[in-house]
């Protein structure tokens, strides 16, 4: 079983071994959301399915409101975190991933194009839901294609219907009311994922506020990856990471960065360093700034 990452030739000998696997292309641009859909038809591993950021990996979203973004409330839509990209409850997940045939018994492999930033979204989610078998590909589908891996082009034969029941979580989902309410005391240390110029206010392309949480921390997802577009040793990630939090307990870091996708990258990073698994405020600065009533700290 693989449970963070996974390299391409370990992905190929899985693939050879014909053990129940189903692998994942979570492409994405935030800029021009369709641009993923289109690399996934042009290049892809084979028998790969793709996972849409915005419709099979976010709740829906409702209608602009005074302070940004309103989510869809109620019933089976109820979402399970605030902000641009806010969770879907784990029945709705579980629903999708029935309907593209996932079942509990089978191994996930999630990649992108994108340093791991938009695949660490399900690799999260797939924990949260209580599936432990869920590894990201290193180094994507560069390493895939570089390694000689094969690619397909065009749509996947569709899957027949599975039934994937969620278990016990195995991530730790926080919210916005617990990061307030933990704002400023040793048991919570905050570390945003977004880059420095966003993290310090002076730019903001995607939310109504620029800032960020009082008191977080600063490292962007994109430190987690060497030169060679795969996540760096993990003994240098340690180190990095120890002296980021100078001395605060890795157990009570809260990951989060704009929407809650960028951050993953971040708290992948720190299990592979040895730091153990930490928490995850999905709604992120996104959800935060929708309240005119939170502190919002620059510089």
């Amino acid at each position: 079983m693989y449970t963070t990452l996974i390299s391409a030739a370990q992905l190929q000998a899985l693939i050879d071994s014909r053990q129940p696997c189903r692998v994942f292309d979570c492409s994405f641009d935030l800029f021009q959301p369709q641009a993923g859909k289109q690399q996934y038809l042009e290049a892809h591993i084979p028998g790969a399915v793709y996972a849409n950021l915005d419709t099979d990996l976010s709740a829906k979203h409702g209608v602009p409101g005074a302070h940004g973004v309103l989510t869809a409330s109620g019933g089976a839509d109820q979402p399970a975190s605030g902000g641009r990209h806010p969770l879907p409850n784990r029945e709705k997940f579980a629903i999708w991933l029935s309907s593209v045939g996932f079942t509990n018994d089978m191994q996930a492999v999630v990649y992108d194009r994108n340093s791991a930033n938009y695949c660490g979204r399900l690799w999260w989610m797939l924990k949260w839901a209580g599936h432990e078998a869920v590894a990201v590909l290193d180094g994507g589908l560069q390493a895939w294609q570089a390694a000689g891996g094969a690619v397909a082009s065009g749509e996947e034969p569709s899957h027949f219907q599975s039934n994937f029941f969620p278990g016990p979580e195995k991530a730790a989902l926080v919210t916005a009311q617990t990061v307030a309410s933990q704002l400023g005391r040793p048991g919570q240390t905050l570390v945003d994922a977004r880059a420095p110029a966003r993290f310090r206010g002076e730019v903001e392309p995607l939310d109504p506020v620029a800032g960020h949480i009082p008191g977080a921390l600063n490292r962007p997802f994109s430190e987690n990856i060497g030169p060679d577009g795969k996540f760096k040793p993990a003994a240098q990630l340690r180190s990095e990471f120890e002296t980021l939090l100078a001395g605060h307990d890795p157990a009570s870091v809260v990951h989060h960065c704009g929407s809650g996708v960028s951050a993953v990258p971040n708290l992948l990073a720190m299990e592979i360093a040895g730091l153990g698994r930490t928490g995850l405020f999905a709604g992120s600065w996104s959800e935060w700034c929708s309240d005119p009533g939170r502190p919002v700290a620059k510089g």
